[in-house]
């Protein structure tokens, strides 16, 4: 559950926020089994929404087809730094939403992707304590840029920490689908390593996707589960009608999911996302 700002929240200085924010996470945890009342519910916005490109963008010629690209090319780095330094998944799935959260604020022009990416996970290794030392990110950073304008310093990446801070106002904490899925998957009775693995990927998966932004997390575990019992062949007509929730909303995502899998050749082509990202120009 996100914490809520104090009247006087605004007087403070950004360190003494960013504190406030950190200190709020141990109290957020212990109320974060509402998702309705937290943050991350106030937070959900339409499909519609969340694929707005900011002004700035447009007049370097970004499309929402770009933005697309653009978001999941920097989902997939996130993965691979998180490989290097070695956090848990629910880390980089933290990381990746706040990253998608900054640019249905931000412009990409003027938060660059390239730094914005790593800050993300280096403050949701933070915000999810599993501390990641600044130098060591900035290593592998290096290690995996092969041009001299993205090899970013610390300074950089503490630079930006401010402001993504800013742009998702100071909110840290996200709910997942994970804790949904385990629980669930458990009362449906197919908690098996087969179903765990496969519905446990397409969680993933999601990721790749602005799913997190738009679906309560719990819709997501259940579309995910829905996939992977027809591919499964585990017939759970009945233990979605027990649960009462709108199947229309299930299918629904289900399909985006599955979409996303038949283009995923094409969205992922190289060549198209580095004409996307040549948009954005060079490091200022």
């Amino acid at each position: 559950m996100g914490q809520t700002e104090s009247a006087g929240s605004k007087k403070k200085s950004p360190q003494e926020r960013i504190s406030t924010a950190f200190s709020s996470l141990s109290l957020n945890s212990t109320m974060a089994a509402n998702f309705w009342t937290s943050s991350h519910f106030k937070q959900l916005l339409d499909q519609d929404e969340v694929d707005v490109v900011h002004p700035l963008d447009k007049e370097k010629g970004i499309t929402v087809e770009d933005l697309r690209l653009i978001k999941m090319e920097m989902a997939n780095y996130i993965w691979r730094l998180a490989a290097q330094v070695k956090v848990r998944q629910r880390v980089v799935a933290t990381a990746v939403t706040y990253m998608r959260r900054v640019y249905t604020r931000k412009s990409m022009i003027e938060y660059d992707p390239r730094l914005v990416a790593p800050t993300c996970l280096y403050l949701a290794a933070k915000a999810e304590e599993s501390t990641v030392q600044a130098r060591l990110l900035v290593f592998y950073i290096k290690k995996q840029s092969s041009d001299e304008k993205y090899r970013y310093e610390i300074k950089d990446i503490l630079e930006m920490e401010m402001k993504i801070l800013e742009a998702i106002n100071y909110y840290l904490v996200v709910f997942h689908p994970y804790r949904s899925l385990s629980q669930l998957l458990q009362d449906a009775g197919l908690n098996d390593i087969h179903m765990t693995q496969l519905t446990w990927g397409l969680v993933n998966d999601t990721y790749k996707m602005d799913l997190i932004l738009v679906h309560p997390p719990h819709l997501i575990a259940l579309a995910c589960i829905y996939i992977a019992s027809v591919l499964r062949d585990k017939d759970t007509t009945s233990w979605f009608e027990e649960l009462h929730v709108d199947m229309n909303v299930v299918k629904n995502i289900s399909m985006e999911i599955l979409d996303f899998y038949e283009n995923y050749k094409t969205i992922a082509d190289e060549r198209r996302v580095s004409v996307s990202l040549a948009k954005l120009g060079s490091k200022p």
